[in-house]
C-alpha cells in the first residue's frame, strides 16, 4: 500500500491524502480544507477506482480564473505518488 501527503498549490485545499492498495486502486481519500461537500463528494467517486484513471479524467480541470484546481492537484498528487514507488 502507497500512502500519500500531498500539499497542494494554486486551490482552496491545502492538502490531499490518501491511499493506493495493492491494485492500483485509490483509497481513503480525504482533502483538508477547500469546498467541504464538493471535495467529499470527489473522495466517494474515487474510490476504489484505479489511480491511473483517476488521474487521466481530473488532470488539466481549472476552478474559475485559476489554472489549477483540486481534481487538478489530486491527479498531480496521484502521478506523484505512482512515480516514486
Amino acid at each position: 500500500m502507497i500512502h500519500k501527503t500531498y500539499r497542494t498549490q494554486g486551490t482552496c485545499s491545502r492538502a490531499i491524502d490518501f491511499d493506493i492498495d495493492e491494485e492500483g486502486c485509490i483509497r481513503n481519500l480525504v482533502f483538508t480544507g477547500g469546498c467541504n461537500g464538493n471535495l467529499k463528494g470527489i473522495g466517494k467517486l474515487c474510490e476504489g477506482m484505479k489511480a491511473e484513471e483517476v488521474a487521466d479524467r481530473l488532470a488539466g480541470n481549472t476552478c474559475g480564473i485559476r489554472s489549477t484546481s483540486c481534481p487538478d492537484q489530486l491527479s498531480k498528487a496521484i502521478r506523484e505518488a505512482l512515480s516514486t514507488h
